[in-house]
């Protein structure tokens, strides 16, 4: 890194393990020193340059905790060094966003009074876009979307007039010092909501929040995440150069899918269809074994019986809701769940790479390993991140992490065919999607 000593700290605040993810990799991107912390051993002087992501876990939770975990990130983020502040939210505004603002807002004015916070969930590439006050998902209102269906964080309505009652949402100039304080007057002392429909929409919103200096929080997916990094980075002379990528410990590569996300299932089927037989093995377990930890590993145990005869892809999936009534435990123990069948996998056969499809079950499997921290190196195409594990049972392993509801229905078959290329010296011709 070079002209290092006037580049800020961002800390980056995140409702679960995927959207830190998603954002985080937007700043390796871009020159930053990039990591997702974890663990309880976090630092207390990161270097100029450095971005910072932090799990509050807040998405699913109540008003109040979710007001409490955020607040306690960002303090921890600031006690880390961070002087600039980017809240992670869901990008169809899923779970407790009002709630994390307010915690976020109330941990930021410690440092900086009179801050506010400046929303902005767009992610045109990949179709989530604001327009007149609506949050739109490829062109159509956010409640017809998946997102309107999610099984525990459903989005009723796509106004901002609803989702964040008593904000005004405000379209801009092109002209940052403008732009800031037309940002700062709307936002009345605490929320202002922006239009923005494509890529150019939100570096303009990016140069505004640069000129409105570190009171203004922005609060958006990876899609604002993206254009902070870069115009951050302008800012502060940041000119790191990318980390290296990690080197393979294996050829298997195990998939784990927590999320019921209608998305995630279709990319899950469509991955079903395209590999050889040959070359996959799922393991999903009979919801009544979810919360017996003893069965559940005896199970677990007899399909893990012959790890020699292991295919090179595992999918280890989380129980098929039934009808209406779903499943009996919440994400976050259906996730804890699966994770321990992941750490006897890890246990019984050699594992070069883990996918890990949902936020609460990347937490999970994270969280059993004991990993420190995941150093993002970069990301196998948009949205899906990839890094490796530093710390822990499963340090040096590499790491791809995705969200249940975001990308194509190939996003899952693309990312195993370009990992196994990175985790054998030829192509893996047999994992390769076929026609």
């Amino acid at each position: 890194m070079t002209s290092a000593r006037h580049a800020p700290v961002v800390g980056i605040a995140a409702d679960d393990v995927t959207g830190a993810t998603d954002s985080v990799v937007k700043f390796s991107r871009a020159g930053w020193s990039s990591r997702l912390l974890l663990g309880d051993l976090l630092p207390t002087s990161a270097a100029p340059g450095s971005a910072l992501a932090l799990n509050s876990d807040a998405r699913a939770l109540d008003t109040a905790s979710a007001r409490t975990a955020t607040a306690g990130a960002v303090a921890d983020l600031v006690t880390a060094g961070a002087d600039r502040l980017y809240l992670k939210i869901d990008s169809t505004m899923r779970g407790s966003v009002p709630a994390q603002i307010a915690g976020a807002l109330d941990a930021w004015q410690e440092q900086h009074p009179g801050c506010f916070a400046v929303v902005c969930p767009a992610y045109p590439a990949m179709g989530r876009t604001v327009e007149d006050g609506l949050l739109r998902v490829h062109g159509g209102p956010v409640e017809d979307s998946p997102a309107g269906r999610d099984p525990v964080t459903p989005v009723p309505t796509s106004a901002f007039a609803h989702l964040l009652p008593g904000t005004t949402t405000v379209s801009l100039s092109g002209s940052p010092e403008q732009d800031a304080q037309a940002l700062r007057q709307a936002a009345n002392g605490r929320i202002v909501v922006v239009n923005a429909a494509t890529d150019g929409d939100l570096r303009a919103l990016a140069a505004a929040l640069v000129a409105a200096g570190p009171t203004a929080i922005p609060a958006g997916s990876a899609g604002l995440a993206a254009a902070m990094a870069t115009a951050w980075a302008d800012a502060g002379a940041v000119r790191a150069s990318s980390e290296a990528a990690p080197a393979p410990q294996g050829h298997r590569i195990v998939v784990v899918v927590s999320s019921l996300h209608d998305v995630a299932r279709a990319q899950t089927d469509h991955l079903r269809s395209r590999l050889d037989p040959a070359d996959l093995r799922v393991l999903q377990p009979d919801a009544a074994l979810l919360d017996r930890p003893d069965r559940l590993a005896q199970w677990a145990a007899g399909e893990l019986a012959a790890p020699a005869t292991l295919p090179r892809v595992v999918v280890i999936l989380s129980p098929e809701p039934a009808g209406d009534t779903g499943l009996p435990l919440s994400g976050a123990e259906i996730a804890r769940s699966l994770a321990s069948v992941v750490q006897q996998t890890l246990d019984f056969t050699d594992v070069g790479a883990l996918v890990l499809v949902g936020g609460d079950g990347a937490r999970a499997v994270l969280d059993a390993s004991r990993a420190q921290a995941l150093r993002i190196t970069g990301a196998i195409q948009e949205g899906i991140p990839v890094g490796v594990v530093e710390g822990g049972t499963a340090a040096g392993k590499i790491v791809v992490t995705k969200a249940g509801g975001f990308g194509p229905v190939h996003a899952l078959s693309h990312t195993i065919t370009e990992l196994a290329r990175t985790l054998t010296p030829t192509p893996a011709h047999s994992l390769e999607a076929t026609s």
